[in-house]
């Protein structure tokens, strides 16, 4: 364990926690954001011979900020960092088990968790202590207060009074949830060129969804043996809108994030750099599905092409560990008009019927079509009772079954989605008017 030698001048000190930071082989990208860069402006700042007060003030105020901005306490960013890191280490753990990683490598993610361990056990105690020493006001201490709700990793490297013992732990962490942007974020989406993560994710849960058992079951059936590395299908959802297909496909990331798999929504207009999008996926260890919501291609949209190698296959090959669920109201995905049907003139193209084939054979190339029929009342009302009973809605059967079919016929028609959307109004009125009873 690195720690400060007892007789060095104070003001050294400083000089010896830059040196540590700086001494980081791999896990460097601790320092990478705007706290990172914080932390080192305030030890570049409090280096001797006759640190600037004003200076040093005005970094210790950014440090504040970026530790409140991002509701954090010093020793969470740096565990959070730590887990987050994609390095060589957390990489090559992903992949292979511990003993078989270069021993160079294991030394130099343990040296990384010793100087990374000292300053969390130094927890910034001594800078405003420092501040006061240089003749500057007292000032509050860094933020210490954690985050009210957070992962069980977390809790992984603080409870070992020694983190390099920790290294098998920490291995078989990231074989299981990745590295980098993997480890942070479960659902993604594909903007400017490259992948984004989603903090926040739409969170629908698969006991929610009523009405669809058929469908629910081959599509988590489907799911199963791409987690378990059998052969997958790609997967279209086709039927009457506000039945919950794309909410279907969401709810597959609570069932199953935290065994690997990552959903990726691409907007439509982005199809056509699926094989960018395949390019960085195809080295990684977790399984992907790539969502496409609401598909349907215009007559001269050309994005259908590459949606078709990816669905088909090519010379390289679509990774086994990536499979596409789209969703769509319409069975044909590109229109097809009566003009666009051949006709004995001479100026037609010669072989007309296989224009027409090639563009109604993309719903083909999908291996499995999960097909939503709208619901009839009696699937409406089930889905209405099954939700309210989630709710724990105060309302007779009978009342709650003549609201569900007003609002129906008022409304978007019999689905799951009008369902869902009556749930919240009468939530809504409820609450409502528990508080005006309440004021009066």
């Amino acid at each position: 364990m690195i720690s400060d030698p007892p007789s060095v001048n104070p003001h050294q000190i400083w000089r010896i926690r830059q040196q540590q930071a700086s001494s980081l082989l791999l896990y460097q990208s601790v320092w990478e954001n705007e706290v990172g860069q914080a932390f080192l402006a305030v030890l570049q700042a409090l280096q001797p011979p006759e640190p600037d007060l004003c200076q040093v003030l005005w970094v210790y105020g950014q440090f504040f900020q970026t530790l409140s901005a991002t509701q954090q306490s010093w020793r969470h960013y740096l565990v959070r960092q730590v887990m987050a890191s994609d390095n060589p280490f957390t990489q090559q753990a992903q992949r292979c088990p511990l003993g078989q990683l270069p021993p160079e490598l294991l030394a130099a993610a343990r040296h990384d968790l010793t100087v990374i361990q000292h300053l969390w056990q130094w927890n910034g105690a001594d800078l405003v202590p420092a501040v006061e020493r240089m003749g500057g006001p007292s000032l509050p201490s860094l933020p210490s207060a954690l985050p009210t709700e957070d992962s069980p990793a977390m809790l992984l490297l603080p409870a070992y009074s020694d983190w390099t013992e920790a290294l098998p732990a920490l291995a078989q962490y990231h074989c299981q949830a990745g590295c980098g942007l993997m480890a942070q974020y479960r659902v993604f989406s594909w903007q400017a060129h490259q992948l984004q993560g989603h903090p926040y994710p739409d969170q629908v849960a698969m006991d929610e969804l009523v009405g669809y058992d058929d469908q629910r079951d081959q599509l988590i059936k489907n799911t199963e043996a791409l987690l378990r590395g059998y052969p997958a299908l790609n997967i279209l959802l086709y039927g009457s809108r506000g039945a919950g297909k794309s909410a279907m496909i969401k709810a597959l990331i609570p069932l199953y994030g935290d065994r690997g798999l990552r959903l990726i929504e691409v907007q439509q207009s982005a199809l056509i750099e699926l094989p960018q999008i395949m390019e960085q996926l195809h080295s990684r260890p977790q399984k992907f599905i790539i969502f496409v919501d609401d598909l349907s291609f215009e007559e001269d949209e050309e994005s259908y092409k590459a949606l078709k190698v990816v669905l088909e296959g090519h010379v390289a090959a679509r990774p086994s560990h990536v499979i596409v669920y789209a969703t769509s109201n319409r069975r044909h995905l590109i229109r097809e008009f009566s003009k666009d049907r051949p006709r004995p003139q001479d100026s037609d193209e010669i072989h007309a019927w296989d224009t027409v084939q090639e563009k109604l054979s993309l719903s083909d190339r999908f291996g499995l079509t999960l097909t939503f029929t709208p619901a009839t009342q009696t699937t409406y009302l089930e889905m209405v009772f099954h939700l309210a009973k989630r709710a724990n809605l105060s309302l007779k059967e009978n009342e709650l079954q003549f609201r569900a079919l007003q609002w129906a016929t008022r409304h978007n028609g019999r689905s799951g989605r009008t369902a869902r959307q009556l749930i919240d109004v009468l939530q809504a009125e409820l609450a409502l008017a528990t508080d005006m009873g309440d004021l009066g």
